[in-house]
């Protein structure tokens, strides 16, 4: 067995935070769907989600390492350079286009499964219907179906219109794809028609799918466990990946990490990541971070190399919250500092500070002004003032 590199959690966290490209304010370029393209790919995927008491989260990740991000470059990178769709990672994602095959043995399991309990008002016949309809009369939304008769929701991500169900049931599968958004509001395409294939990317194997997410974890995470790599899977998947792990260790493709504090969990990484491990940030950038963001969405990750357990209250009795309904993680360098209750008043055109919590070393002394700052910053972007 190889002897384990030995890292500090200060040298683990700049890892992360190397590989996640917050160590510095423009990564990727400034803006545009260029800078999108790039930003997606080197995370691997950026999380949907439908939560808008802020700007939702996959635009809020963007902004994170984009400076002058907005909305409509990721429109125009998902619907005219087409670098960019959706599916399924650990949640609903964007994607490189260029690692489609990726999912398309997901899609394809999904369509001979058992159809879900929260489509059960769905239909094959619907399923049919909706993708006969797009094929004939193009890129259609669910405004597009005007003459279904509502159903009683039996289930809480259910729709009570069958359309719905049915559009999301073709895209779960493989046989429709997002072509665009209009808010939280999608155009739905043939995949072939949507991406110009003369030829559809041929499905990868299972044992090139847990290669892909390894590769992705490593490009992503810099270090890695097998629960980061296979994060929210099941017992199958993370057996499978620790084979690979084990395999590429042999070759000495990988090396065996002991993280300070983290000994009980095993963590690898890639020789040249481990050659010139990144500095400390030099300038002590302030990011305030979605709690969908990469870097914050798994918890134990983010408790074991920054010393600072997340917690997401928005599910939680009011009674019984301790933060807030949506608090975000605020980061001053390579240290979490506050966690503050944020939402957008978009009629009066204020970010609004429903709480704030210094958290960690955090103090009003030393970060105040510097997260402030970046709060006006975040305010002009929550309201689209550039």
């Amino acid at each position: 067995m190889p002897v384990a590199a030995a890292l500090t959690q200060a040298e683990a966290r700049h890892i992360w935070m190397r590989a996640q490209r917050l160590d510095s304010r423009d990564p990727f370029g400034d803006a545009g769907e260029g800078a999108v393209s790039a930003a997606v790919d080197q995370l691997g995927y950026v999380q949907i989600d439908t939560i808008n008491v802020i700007e939702r989260c996959h635009h809020h990740i963007l902004w994170s390492r984009i400076p002058d991000y907005r909305p409509a470059d990721l429109q125009r990178a998902q619907a005219r350079d087409k670098s960019v769709f959706e599916y399924w990672t650990h949640a609903l994602a964007y994607v490189p286009t260029e690692r489609f095959r990726y999912s398309l043995p997901q899609m394809r399991a999904r369509r001979t499964a058992p159809i879900p309990s929260w489509y059960s008002s769905v239909t094959e016949d619907d399923v049919r219907r909706v993708v006969r309809q797009i094929r004939a009369d193009g890129p259609l939304t669910i405004r597009d179906f005007k003459n279904d008769a509502l159903v009683e929701k039996t289930h809480l991500w259910a729709s009570r219109k069958p359309s719905k169900a049915a559009l999301e049931l073709a895209f779960d599968r493989g046989l429709l794809t997002v072509s665009g958004r209009d808010g939280m509001v999608k155009t739905y395409d043939l995949p072939d028609r949507h991406f110009g294939w003369e030829r559809a990317p041929r499905p990868a194997t299972d044992r090139q799918v847990q290669a892909f997410q390894l590769d992705r974890a490593l490009r992503a995470q810099g270090v890695v466990s097998v629960e980061s790599t296979t994060h929210l899977q099941k017992l199958p998947a993370r057996v499978a990946m620790r084979e690979i792990i084990e395999r590429r260790v042999r070759r000495k493709e990988l090396v065996p990490v002991a993280i300070d504090g983290a000994e009980k969990v095993e963590h690898w990484a890639e020789p040249a990541t481990l050659d010139v491990p990144p500095p400390p940030p030099v300038e002590e950038l302030v990011h305030v971070l979605s709690p969908f963001d990469p870097l914050v969405i798994m918890r134990k990750r983010l408790s074991s190399f920054f010393g600072y357990d997340h917690v997401f209250e928005a599910y939680v009795p009011k009674a019984k919250r301790v933060y807030g309904y949506f608090t975000l993680p605020v980061l001053v360098g390579d240290e979490v500092v506050a966690a503050i209750d944020l939402k957008t008043d978009r009629d009066q055109r204020r970010l609004l500070v429903q709480q704030w919590t210094w958290v960690g070393r955090g103090n009003a002394r030393d970060h105040q002004a510097a997260i402030d700052a970046e709060l006006t910053r975040f305010e002009r972007f929550q309201l689209g003032d550039g």
